[in-house]
């Protein structure tokens, strides 16, 4: 029995969500270009790092919480979109608790919390190495017309 198995989750829908993450990371240009990587996905979840780079910080000398958004955003895009149908966000919060500085490795863990209809709600957490927590940030998606693989 498998990791999977064990926790619950079905092969056929961990197999979608991983295809689902190839089908949209293939033409991702922004989470490629900002230096992301997937880490792990599973149905509704997604786990996504960035390093805070010089050209990532603000005047201050810190990480620009854009930055932050976007790793979290995307994170969460990926989360929502293993259940394959294209799935955008409807509004997005994020609550900033400290600020990284250049060189910090940031993860941006997401899990759905809920999924009904058309709709979903998803939490984030961007953390350190050092389990230094930065940012929290929450998703609300919507479902669109389409899926990633063309068989649903």
């Amino acid at each position: 029995m498998s990791a999977n198995d064990q926790a619950g989750i079905l092969p056929d829908a961990q197999d979608v969500a991983e295809r689902c993450a190839q089908a949209m990371w293939s033409s991702d240009h922004a989470s490629q270009g900002l230096g992301m990587a997937i880490v792990a996905v599973g149905p509704g979840t997604a786990t996504l790092t960035m390093r805070v780079r010089k050209d990532m910080l603000n005047g201050l000398g810190t990480c620009h919480g854009g930055f932050m958004f976007a790793l979290a955003d995307s994170a969460f895009a990926f989360a929502c979109n293993t259940h394959n149908q294209f799935t955008v966000a409807q509004h997005c919060s994020i609550t900033y608790h400290a600020p990284p500085g250049e060189g910090v490795l940031l993860t941006a863990s997401a899990k759905e919390v809920h999924r009904s209809g058309r709709s979903g709600l998803y939490d984030i957490a961007v953390t350190g190495e050092d389990g230094t927590l930065y940012a929290t940030f929450r998703g609300h998606s919507r479902t669109v017309p389409g899926t990633h693989l063309g068989d649903g």
